[in-house]
């Protein structure tokens, strides 16, 4: 004699398997990482308007007609973002006895700016980088004729000042090692006073023949922030579909195995495949 007994094996497992939901603290971690990138991605947005309008302002101020330096009384509120790059002129006589070299790598090839004190006739001071001199000119022996000892007038972009020293290299002024224009440290190394806090490189226009090569400035700002936020948004969008394969597959799943085929138990117990319900085999 045998009776019905209920196989409860390898379908009724995958069935209860395929209907468990994600965990609740994984939810909430992708929630929260979607959260995430999306603000990134609208920050990364709100710095390209940022950096776009930087480089409008730039691009102005180059341009621009040439304009008296800051006096002396404003030098302390002078700033990168109101004054950085502005074509400016000054007029005095170079201390060509007391500049300073700074490595550098430009169009010319690799060599030095020059960077000379002007006296100013009220006493004051601005640095001038003169412009390039290939390593084989860097003694002022050899541009001797570029040199001027008369008064000047020299045009160029406001520069701020480059603090400490260049990508992993500091300033040796001990040594006269100079990577960067730092201002203040040019000034205490060649006993220099009143020294405005910012430099003016040099223009084209003001280059004197023999001396240093002029107007050489580089302008250029990276702006890669459009690329940075499609990133950001299409990493969010890749996590909000998988979120919805898990939940929506889940839910699918537990719809089509939990379903309780038309006729009750007795034609699921007939029917076969993957939609039967509770399987009864005879022992």
């Amino acid at each position: 004699m045998s009776e019905p007994r209920t196989v409860t094996g390898k379908a009724s497992g995958t069935r209860g398997k395929a209907a468990r939901s994600p965990s609740l603290w994984l939810t909430a971690l992708s929630l929260t990482a979607i959260g995430l990138l999306i603000a990134l991605g609208v920050w990364q947005i709100e710095r390209r308007a940022w950096k776009l309008a930087l480089i409008d302002r730039v691009e102005q101020r180059v341009h621009a007609q040439a304009v008296p330096i800051p006096s002396a009384a404003s030098w302390p509120t002078i700033s990168a973002a109101n004054d950085e790059y502005r074509h400016v002129s000054v007029t005095g006589r170079f201390l060509h006895d007391r500049e300073t070299l700074v490595q550098a790598v430009t169009e010319e090839g690799p060599g030095y700016w020059v960077l000379t004190p002007l006296l100013r006739s009220d006493s004051t001071q601005v640095l001038i980088n003169r412009g390039f001199v290939p390593s084989e000119r860097r003694d002022a022996s050899t541009r001797r004729n570029g040199n001027p000892d008369g008064q000047v007038e020299i045009t160029g972009l406001l520069r701020m000042t480059e603090p400490k020293g260049g990508f992993l290299r500091n300033n040796v002024p001990q040594h006269n090692r100079w990577y960067s224009r730092d201002v203040a440290a040019i000034a205490a190394a060649r006993g220099l006073h009143e020294v405005a806090p910012f430099f003016v490189d040099a223009d084209a226009g003001s280059q004197i023949a023999g001396g240093p090569i002029g107007g050489l400035t580089v302008i250029r700002f990276p702006n890669n922030h459009l690329i940075y936020a499609l990133t950001w948004f299409a990493l969010a969008f890749m996590l909000v579909g998988r979120l919805f394969v898990t939940f929506g597959g889940g839910l699918f799943r537990r719809k089509r195995f939990v379903h309780e085929p038309a006729g009750g138990s007795d034609a699921a117990a007939r029917r076969t495949g993957s939609d039967a319900g509770t399987i009864v085999e005879p022992t």
